[in-house]
C-alpha cells in the first residue's frame, strides 16, 4: 500500500473540503442559512470528492478492490479526527461537532464520511484502474 501517496491525496481533500467550507460559512450561510448550507456542501463536497479521487487513482496505483476500500476507510478516520480536532481548535463543543452527523438534528455529514469510504473504488472504476 503506498501510504505515503494515500495521505497525500487525503491531504488535498482536507484541503479542498476546508476550503469549500469556509467560502461555503463565508458566502452562503448567511443567504440560506447555516443549516441548509450545510446540506448544499454535503453535495458539493461528494463531488469535489470524487474529482480529487478521480485525479489521484492512477498515481496511487492500486487495483484491488480491497485495497481501495482501505483507502476509502482511511480517509474517512483521518477525515473524523480532522473534523473533531478542528472542531474542537475553534472552539465548538463536542456535542456541537457531533450534531453535524447526525440525520434527526439536521446533520448531513455520515452521509458524507459514507461516501468518502467508496469514493476511491467509485473513482478507480471510473478511472480504469480497477481490476
Amino acid at each position: 500500500m503506498p501510504w505515503n501517496r494515500v495521505l497525500i491525496a487525503w491531504s488535498l481533500i482536507a484541503l479542498t473540503e476546508s476550503v469549500s467550507g469556509a467560502l461555503r460559512q463565508l458566502y452562503l450561510a448567511p443567504r440560506i442559512g447555516d443549516v441548509e448550507a450545510r446540506h448544499v456542501g454535503v453535495t458539493v463536497d461528494a463531488v469535489l470528492i470524487l474529482l480529487l479521487a478521480i485525479l489521484c487513482s492512477r498515481w496511487i496505483g492500486l487495483r484491488d478492490r480491497l485495497a481501495w476500500m482501505r483507502v476509502g476507510l482511511v480517509w474517512a478516520l483521518l477525515t473524523v479526527a480532522f473534523e473533531y480536532t478542528l472542531g474542537r481548535a475553534l472552539g465548538l463543543s463536542a456535542d456541537r461537532i457531533l450534531a453535524d452527523y447526525d440525520p434527526s438534528r439536521g446533520g448531513l455529514l455520515a452521509l458524507g464520511i459514507i461516501w468518502l469510504i467508496y469514493a476511491p473504488r467509485v473513482a478507480a472504476k471510473l478511472r480504469g484502474t480497477l481490476s
